[in-house]
């Protein structure tokens, strides 16, 4: 496969309302993730690992954080013919709206994918934790001679209700598409050559298209969705090929996913590794200092740079960068951000970044700049599944504290 050969489109999300109040001042796709990265990383890293390098990137909602991100980031070689580009949202004269769906995005950047008159374009999701090879799938994609490949991941009948369910035939071709089926369509749905525990296949919202196939269905065909319009109406028209992917996926769309998936990276086999050399998950090079601990006990625990932690007991949690936990304070299961900054002059009448001395934290995100005072507690005291103030909300269970929040002293939640 030749760089120029395919162009990939990562769609950066839209208003990102389940992952609230993460999204409160920033895109899903630039959530911090896993210490020191954003969640679009993840997306972009795979392209550049698989020798991908025209990449564009379609915003739309809370872009500022994003764009900066991106563009402090992803700087390709000035003898390169690659490039990292957003495409937000744009009033035109042909345009006056915003992008209305996955497909309608494209479809309002088509002047642009023409110019870049590559064969395949390749649409992926900013919000997914996966790591991919897109060579495989490209080659998987020509030796099929498919005008559109889905990728796609065996399931199970107990989760299979989240997702869109296809089923293929022998020669992996797409036969059926069912938008996140109930109970009673689940048993017409099995695909061939499955184990029992997966017999469903989920479509990962990952999509190979040529390009000429890719221009003439979105001109003939006005849907605004992938998912739910354009390839199942595709399926009886087109040659639509499905890839099996083996390894680790998970839509990082959710509070509890997004919790779980960074309380994993600290486990001691984590199941989405950051350690592979061959395929890195890149992002800002920040020239932070390394991390200092006194007198503290860490166990299971994910730590990024330029943190300092005093004599403080922590488990199964992910600190991120410039992390401050101070005196006698208790963590436990807790994603932390850490702070965008390095607080040298602290405004009048606040309390410092980070955690305060003598804190208990239990089953909580802490989102960037939070300012916790001493002697707080943040346990979900009264064991609530959903709740929402303008201090904190909890979802799942799990307490989220938004970005640039005071905690007062002593309070417990």
């Amino acid at each position: 496969m030749k760089k120029n050969d395919i162009l990939a489109i990562i769609l950066g999300g839209g208003k990102g309302t389940r992952l609230y109040p993460l999204t409160k001042y920033r895109a899903k796709p630039a959530v911090p993730f896993g210490g020191k990265f954003r969640i679009i990383d993840v997306s972009i890293s795979n392209c550049l690992n698989s020798g991908i390098n025209k990449i564009f990137i379609l915003t739309q909602f809370n872009t500022h954080s994003l764009h900066r991100h991106i563009y402090g980031t992803y700087r390709t070689s000035p003898f390169s013919n690659g490039f990292v580009d957003i495409l937000a949202a744009q009033q035109t004269m042909e345009n006056t709206d915003w992008y209305q769906g996955t497909a309608d995005a494209v479809r309002k950047n088509l002047p642009f994918i023409t110019e870049i008159n590559a064969a395949y374009t390749m649409i992926l999701s900013g919000d997914h934790l996966y790591r991919m090879d897109y060579r495989l799938f490209l080659e998987h994609h020509i030796h099929n001679q498919a005008e559109i490949t889905v990728a796609v991941k065996p399931v199970s009948r107990q989760d299979a209700d989240q997702f869109g369910i296809i089923q293929i035939d022998q020669k992996c071709r797409i036969v059926r598409f069912v938008e996140k089926p109930g109970p009673d369509l689940l048993n017409g749905l099995q695909s061939p050559g499955l184990p029992e525990e997966t017999p469903f296949l989920a479509s990962m919202g990952i999509y190979i298209f040529a390009t000429d196939t890719l221009l003439k269905i979105l001109e003939l065909n006005p849907s605004d969705d992938f998912g739910k319009h354009i390839i199942p109406d595709a399926i009886a028209k087109s040659n639509v090929c499905a890839y099996l992917f083996d390894g680790y996926w998970r839509d990082i769309g959710t509070i509890e996913s997004f919790f779980n998936a960074n309380l994993e990276l600290a486990t001691l086999h984590p199941p989405f590794p950051m350690y592979l050399e061959h395929a890195p998950v890149y992002t800002r090079a920040r020239s932070l200092p390394a991390s200092r601990l006194k007198d503290s006990r860490l166990s299971q625990t994910m730590l990024a740079d330029g943190c300092y932690i005093a004599e403080s007991r922590i488990s199964n949690s992910v600190l991120g960068i410039r992390t401050i936990i101070r005196q006698g304070a208790t963590i436990d299961k807790c994603v932390i951000m850490g702070a965008d900054y390095f607080e040298q002059n602290r405004p009048e009448g606040l309390p410092p970044l980070g955690i305060g001395r003598n804190c208990i934290l239990k089953n909580a995100i802490i989102d960037k700049n939070a300012r916790i005072c001493q002697n707080v507690q943040i346990i979900n005291r009264d064991n609530l599944s959903e709740f929402e103030s303008e201090m904190y909300s909890i979802r799942d269970g799990i307490v989220v504290i938004p970005k640039n929040s005071v905690i007062p002293e002593g309070m417990i939640i």
